[in-house]
């Protein structure tokens, strides 16, 4: 299979502190792939090492078949998490001169900005000031600026931060249309519902080391199915469910899962005398508690390694 990105033994420390450790993945053309992990696992110093913003340590990192992405620069698409536009230009002018950072001519890339524009239902604020622009608008121009001159890998860092949810539906949109034009695009997250609708693999990061790498169906393989339900009523109730090992409250609805021999019939039983059930479905883990599970299973070998370490002293 070939590979738009492949990392092999990476490493990167910042004096003592280790922000990356022995991180091997490979990615394919043409999917959508995810950079999964809480604030501070090692997205974001990743993605700046596959930039060769950032120099790994140890290990070796191939883009496009190059070892340094500056040898691809043009058929990179990249924005950082660090987001910002000029707030006096005109959004056609932004557009088209991130363009010409990429290497294309004036009068191509002030053509190709403003179909772009047209094309993801801007064209009305072409000629308009950056500065008049919605939180999501502003992020969709710089989307814009980041494809416009057709790279094959586009790299996203938190595209979602500090989006409403219509705003996360055109970023969902615009990355799935990436995907249908042939790009490879991968972008990191830590909001685990986005990365399960649209990722077709993805990889997840916990203090700076790799904990899981698969398509969703790989990383859920082996776990127990679970019951999510919809309801109306007081959810604290759910607490005191019978044989329950964990709820994952989201407030009118849930993900609830038994100990191992328990009945999902008894505990639907138990949920209708106390709440208005309005679904009930017995299903897979979610990619949350995947990841819920993971980051506990790993913190519990990491405890254990330094009770074990000190000879049992807390």
């Amino acid at each position: 299979m070939d590979h738009a990105l492949t990392l092999d033994g990476v490493t990167k420390r910042f004096g003592q502190f280790t922000a990356v450790s022995d991180l091997s993945l490979k990615v394919p053309k043409g999917c959508i792939y995810g950079f999964l992990g809480q604030n501070g696992a090692g997205k974001t110093t990743t993605i700046r090492m596959v930039m060769s913003i950032f120099h790994q340590d140890e290990g070796t990192i191939s883009v496009l078949g190059h070892s340094d992405a500056a040898q691809v620069k043009d058929r990179l698409g990249y924005l950082p998490e660090e987001k910002g536009l000029y707030k006096k230009m005109k959004t056609a002018e932004i557009v088209a001169y991130f363009g010409k950072l990429k290497g294309m001519d004036t009068s191509t890339a002030n053509l190709k900005a403003r179909e772009l524009l047209q094309q993801y239902g801007l064209g009305d604020w072409m000629d308009k000031k950056c500065e008049a622009m919605s939180k999501g608008m502003g992020q969709k121009v710089q989307i814009l600026g980041t494809i416009i001159h057709n790279p094959d890998l586009v790299i996203l860092d938190e595209p979602f931060s500090g989006l409403d949810p219509v705003n996360r539906d055109m970023m969902r949109d615009t990355i799935l249309n990436m995907k249908r034009e042939g790009r490879t695009v991968i972008f990191s997250t830590h909001v685990m519902e986005q990365a399960e609708q649209l990722c077709d693999a993805m990889m997840m990061l916990h203090k700076s080391e790799l904990a899981f790498e698969g398509t969703v169906a790989e990383i859920k393989q082996g776990l127990d199915k679970g019951i999510r339900i919809d309801y109306d009523g007081d959810g604290s109730v759910l607490q005191q469910l019978p044989h329950h090992e964990r709820i994952n409250d989201n407030n009118k609805s849930a993900e609830i899962f038994l100990k191992p021999g328990s009945d999902p019939q008894d505990a639907l039983r138990w949920l209708v005398d106390r709440l208005t059930i309005r679904s009930f479905d017995i299903s897979e883990p979610s990619l949350h508690e995947v990841f819920v599970r993971t980051v506990e299973a790993r913190d519990a070998e990491e405890n254990a390694a330094g009770l074990a370490a000190t000879g049992g002293k807390s």
